[in-house]
């Protein structure tokens, strides 16, 4: 049974039906125009083709949400086949490809659990945990100013992302990362 949504009701990271494709929202705008209706735009990726596109709805326009199912899989590697997960449960691996990846390949580590995102039965995308403990393995060294400035200094993680990070953070430091944004939260205890 299809589920139905309002697109004022879309948010960020939803997967729904268009057009009879299946689409990722990758962006959502409000918009309450001085004169007419409200309305709201979307920024859409096309998860089968990868391609994307912007859509005006009008808010109350009903549209149909993807029923979409999640496991839980370990990250275990990268060969010329993709990259590798594995059901923990039944040792079953998927492989999705550099594209497919885009934006959560930063976050992964070997041996991380991750939600692999299926739709009619076919794996279609990976969700990273909301956040993760990643090490610090460049940046700058810390100034003796750095605990009267709040002026925050790049630094490298162990997975090739750089983040901005306080001035009290070291190389060699843990720190957790969000994953939503790529913000730093705090060391890691």
């Amino acid at each position: 049974m299809a589920a139905y949504i309002n697109a004022g009701s879309i948010r960020v990271g939803y997967h729904i039906i268009y057009e009879k494709q299946l689409w990722r929202v990758m962006a959502m705008d409000h918009v309450k125009p001085g004169k007419g209706g409200a309305y709201a735009q979307l920024k859409l990726r096309n998860v089968v083709q990868g391609n994307q596109t912007e859509v005006r709805l009008r808010t109350e326009e009903k549209v149909e949400r993807a029923a979409l199912e999640q496991m839980e899989m370990e990250y275990l590697y990268e060969d010329t086949a993709g990259h590798c997960f594995m059901n923990t449960a039944t040792y079953e691996q998927v492989f999705f490809n550099k594209e497919t990846l885009v934006g959560v390949l930063e976050y992964l580590l070997p041996n991380s659990r991750v939600q692999v995102v299926f739709y009619d039965g076919r794996p279609i995308g990976v969700e990273p945990p909301r956040v993760v403990e990643l090490i610090v393995t460049e940046t700058d060294p810390i100034l003796k100013t750095a605990t009267i400035t709040s002026t925050p200094k790049p630094a490298k993680l162990e997975t090739g992302l750089t983040i901005m990070v306080p001035q009290f953070v070291e190389t060699g430091d843990k720190v957790r990362v969000d994953t939503s944004d790529g913000k730093y939260l705090e060391r890691a205890k």
